[in-house]
């Protein structure tokens, strides 16, 4: 069975490998992949499993989420035996597939069964497996990550709101589900929230004169900055004359380099707190140059869910600000 199992893997692999022209035609008939957002189907042996390999693979890809108030890992793990990665099973969306060889081998496919589909195929004996993944961990998170975000922002898109509010008063766009609701609208600044289950999942928009985050080592104090002070502008606790959202002082914001809409910008992970009240919660904030305005624009989405996991929460946020599109 296992070597059925190979043998129907390496010929699919052929079969992405064709000219492009016919693999992009077969791609239309392929199916939906599936699976719960940022899950990962790992087919190997139970044994490897449970073994140095599993240890391995659970220290790569079971490793915390960054800027979330507890730790939950980067994606939830399926352990899915060979014999039993046929029919529907093959459709999962992320797929690592390992297996004990003689050969060395390490790829990466997409599409395969199913789309949108990205399947990372890993084989040797013990100690090449684990060097393999080890050294293509950061590249293959990245894979991962962004095959999640594609049928993230492909789900959006099938319930969007029409509200024209960010147009209108920033000229951008945000793929923001119908599900949002303008809660807030100022002369710089929009305020959208979704009501989940113990909270809410927020998204805001603004922005800043270009130039007002330096480069270098004072870059995420000025973020920082930044937030509180439009926090205490805009984002009333529950007494609005005291409480006011601020960057929880606790925790040192991660600070990252992104390109939003071929512009270059700033990522921040971090957690928010209320001034003067024990409210708190996860954010992510992008400053993104818009050299042609000489402004910078500023989308960020936050989550309040007390006693949730918030992994998921912040995942949908990500996927839509990662949507912005600001007119010429």
């Amino acid at each position: 069975m296992k070597k059925l199992y190979l043998f129907l893997f390496v010929l699919a692999l052929f079969a992405s490998c064709e000219d492009p022209k016919n693999k992009d035609v077969a791609a239309q008939y392929l199916p939906l992949s599936a699976g719960k957002v940022n899950m990962l189907a790992v087919v190997m042996d139970v044994d490897q499993w449970k073994g140095k390999i599993g240890d391995s693979i659970r220290n790569i890809y079971g490793a915390p989420t960054d800027g979330l108030p507890m730790e939950e890992p980067l994606f939830s793990l399926k352990q899915i035996n060979p014999e039993l990665f046929q029919g529907i099973i093959t459709h999962y969306r992320s797929v690592l597939l390992v297996e004990s060889s003689d050969k060395k081998q390490y790829e990466v496919r997409e599409n395969v069964f199913a789309k949108p589909q990205r399947i990372i195929y890993v084989s040797g004996s013990e100690d090449e497996i684990i060097q393999q993944l080890n050294e293509n961990a950061e590249s293959a998170i990245e894979v991962f990550k962004n095959n999640e975000l594609i049928s993230k922002q492909r789900f959006i898109n099938n319930a969007l709101s029409n509200d024209k509010t960010l147009e209108e008063t920033f000229g951008i766009s945000l793929n923001i589900p119908s599900v949002y609701k303008m809660v807030k609208k100022e002369d710089n600044f929009v305020w959208y929230e979704r009501k989940v289950k113990n909270g809410t999942m927020n998204i805001i928009a603004y922005t800043m004169p270009y130039g007002s985050i330096p480069k270098g080592d004072a870059t995420v104090d000025a973020i920082i900055q930044m937030r509180d002070s439009i926090g205490e502008a805009y984002v009333p606790g529950k007494d609005p004359k005291t409480m006011y959202m601020i960057t929880e002082k606790a925790y040192a914001p991660y600070l990252y380099e992104a390109e939003i809409d071929g512009k270059f910008a700033f990522e921040t992970k971090g957690m928010w707190e209320i001034y003067g009240y024990q409210m708190a919660g996860p954010f992510i904030n992008y400053a993104v140059e818009d050299k042609a305005n000489n402004r910078l624009v500023v989308v960020e989405g936050f989550t309040f869910a007390p006693s949730e996991d918030k992994r998921d929460f912040m995942f949908e946020i990500e996927a839509i600000l990662k949507s912005l599109k600001i007119q010429k």
